[in-house]
């Protein structure tokens, strides 16, 4: 009987370049759109970080006089950091526990869930320019409700938006007020844990405290990282709800040509992506402003990483 030959080297070869292109051609969506909208734009923010570019004439080579401008000469570098920072770590913690927390409300509410559910979510569904509207009407220190109510109970109301002290938990509270996407995705995660795991933690005389620590926490944990991980992203590109608020609690009125500084007030709103389309924009210096895009992206890198590091780190001590 004849033994059938193994295929010969050039079949293989063959072989192996169609399934690459196979492979190629099913990532070829992918691999086209993550080099438009991010591989080119981030060389190209790397390269004209190293120009005197003002959007008109060709850009020349300047060296690292942009990164000294940025990271030693510019003064508003430092408030516009500390301001996007603090907004990193208070709004993502605060938004992630309300979430968290208005989640586990709903999912435990007998009667009126989806009258709840809808409450709490049509707020995340206004636009964010009309939401900040509304919410620099409603705390206006001298004609906003709240400030007229908390007046009528003997409360000495705050200035909010005018005032540096509360400009960013005003923004805090605007953020919560929207905290509707948060909700439902922790609603799912808490309505996905095993209800036999409830059962054995109720057997085994569990409180709620313990039942939410040995069996709630370790099912959502995944879920959790998911919220801190894109709201850090998201609060690192913090841009339309601080600088609308700004303009309109400063009372300028905005026509053609009007250049408005952002930030109102005392520079306690402004983030470093403001201060990104300012310098590209309004002031024409493109290098510094790619110099203050690549240190906000090198920030919120890091902090990604840390976190997931840390996500590892917990899987590994768990197992």
């Amino acid at each position: 009987m004849a033994i059938p030959t193994a295929p010969l080297a050039p079949e293989l070869r063959r072989r192996h370049r169609l399934e690459r292109l196979r492979t190629l051609g099913f990532l070829s969506p992918w691999l086209v759109g993550f080099s438009v909208f991010f591989g080119y734009p981030l060389l190209a923010t790397v390269y004209f970080s190293f120009m005197h570019y003002n959007q008109i004439e060709a850009p020349t080579f300047v060296g690292l006089r942009n990164w000294r401008y940025v990271l030693e000469h510019m003064p508003l570098f430092g408030p516009a950091l500390w301001n996007t920072l603090w907004l990193v770590v208070v709004m993502v913690a605060l938004r992630v526990a309300f979430g968290l927390g208005i989640g586990l409300l709903v999912t435990r509410i007998k009667t009126g869930t989806g009258f709840f559910r809808t409450a709490f979510y049509l707020p995340y569904l206004a636009p964010p320019v009309a939401a900040t509207v509304a919410f620099v009407f409603l705390l206006n220190p001298g004609t906003g409700p709240v400030n007229k109510a908390l007046s009528t109970v003997g409360v000495s109301a705050p200035n909010w938006f005018n005032d540096p002290a509360w400009a960013k938990p005003s923004l805090v509270l605007l953020s919560l007020w929207g905290i509707g996407d948060l909700m439902v995705i922790f609603m799912a995660a808490l309505l996905d844990v095993p209800r036999e795991q409830y059962e054995a933690a109720q057997l085994d005389g569990a409180g709620r405290l313990a039942t939410f620590r040995y069996v709630t926490w370790p099912s959502i944990t995944p879920i959790v990282m998911f919220a801190v991980v894109t709201g850090v992203v998201q609060t690192m590109q913090y841009y339309t709800q601080a600088l609308v608020a700004g303009k309109l609690a400063s009372g300028v009125t905005v026509g053609p040509g009007t250049v408005v500084q952002p930030g109102y007030p005392d520079h306690s709103t402004l983030t470093v992506p403001q201060l990104v389309y300012s310098l590209g924009f309004q002031n024409f210096n493109t290098g510094a402003a790619c110099v203050l895009s690549l240190v906000l992206f090198v920030i919120a890198m890091a902090v990604t990483s840390l976190l997931m590091r840390r996500r590892a780190g917990l899987l590994t001590a768990e197992d």
